[in-house]
């Protein structure tokens, strides 16, 4: 088995193509936008933090047929089927998902899912392309490169916003997650953050982003939340994170009923605040919502606090989760591996 996130080399560097390869795709949160209209040629622009502890992982091996199982089975097959009908793979391809990211909870669980089938099957058949290439044969990133950044990276990303007709937009900067800092996150079972038409049709019903708003979004960007982070400084950092999530939360609002789009967790993120926690607010359309804490000391008492606060309110989950400094994991097996690996797993209790 190799763990690479390039595509295996034979003798002589010869490429080689395996016949089992699985890929490991962290979640991330989308922290927010900088200007949503473009007020001076560039739309969106995003700011985000790649997580380590939850994460999709796929595994590919050739098959006589299309075939997925596993949780969010249709949605993989879905984008096998775009990949096979443009590239024709002398056999068919099998997926399966061990892991998927909690699905419209804002963690990028389609992108990361896309490009892990993506990485995947063109490593199974010795085939060559990026991410962003990826990102537009399966209709992924079409507002944000944060997805793209944490796939590759890893760490806190931030991508420039895209032009009129353009690809997706280009990650411009980033820095490492300091190690001992950690994100309390704050999940709604009950609640699913805007997907799909319902997404689409908001933007487009919002009003125009101001340009002054947007000026002082990119201003709090480089001044303030990056040169904390390289500083390690977590309170100046989180300060700037929950500046940006107020101001963009509020443009928002009338698309998700709120600054943020569950009642239950923007109770949690005010309980925070009154705890003097500034960095907390909520992921993309949500419903997830996070708190940035310094330390696991830290952040372990709180977790125990705020379960115990909110205990009755049975819809509310919640985890501990650190920043990850690095993008997808990829590993291949040749066919006997392969083999070996399929008989351990069937002989499993």
């Amino acid at each position: 088995m190799t763990a690479t996130n390039e595509n295996p080399a034979g003798p002589c560097g010869a490429a080689t193509t395996p016949a089992l390869v699985r890929v490991e795709a962290p979640a991330r949160l989308h922290l927010g936008f900088i200007d949503v209209s473009g007020s001076i040629g560039r739309r969106f622009g995003s700011i985000g933090l790649t997580l380590e502890d939850l994460a999709t992982v796929v595994e590919l091996r050739r098959a006589d047929r299309l075939a997925a199982e596993g949780p969010d089975a249709d949605r993989a097959l879905h984008y096998l089927r775009r990949l096979v009908d443009e590239h024709d793979p002398p056999d068919g391809v099998a997926v399966r998902i061990h892991r998927a990211i909690p699905e419209h909870a804002g963690l990028g669980s389609g992108t990361q899912l896309a490009f892990a089938i993506g990485r995947a099957f063109s490593t199974l058949f010795g085939i060559t392309y990026s991410s962003t290439a990826t990102a537009a044969r399966l209709d992924r990133g079409a507002r944000s490169g944060i997805g793209i950044g944490a796939f590759e990276q890893g760490g806190f990303v931030v991508d420039g916003g895209r032009t009129a007709g353009g690809g997706p937009p280009p990650v411009i900067a980033r820095l490492p997650f300091p190690p001992a800092w950690r994100v309390l996150l704050v999940f709604d079972r009950n609640e699913r953050g805007l997907h799909g038409e319902a997404e689409r049709d908001a933007f487009r019903r919002l009003k125009a982003f101001p340009q002054a708003r947007a000026a002082h979004l990119a201003h709090l960007v480089l001044m303030r939340a990056m040169p904390a982070l390289a500083e390690e400084d977590c309170q100046r950092f989180g300060a700037a994170v929950g500046e940006i999530q107020r101001v963009v939360g509020d443009y928002f609002a009338l698309a998700q009923g709120g600054r943020f789009a569950s009642d239950a967790v923007a109770e949690v993120l005010a309980w925070f605040e009154q705890r003097g926690i500034e960095g907390v607010g909520q992921t993309s359309w949500g419903p997830t919502g996070f708190a940035l804490l310094d330390s696991e000391v830290r952040a372990h008492a709180l977790l125990t606090e705020v379960r115990h606060a909110f205990k009755d309110r049975t819809q509310l989950e919640f985890a501990l989760v650190r920043g990850r400094n690095a993008g997808h994991r990829l590993d291949t097996w040749d066919a006997a591996a392969a083999e070996h690996s399929e008989r351990y797993r069937q002989a499993r209790p």
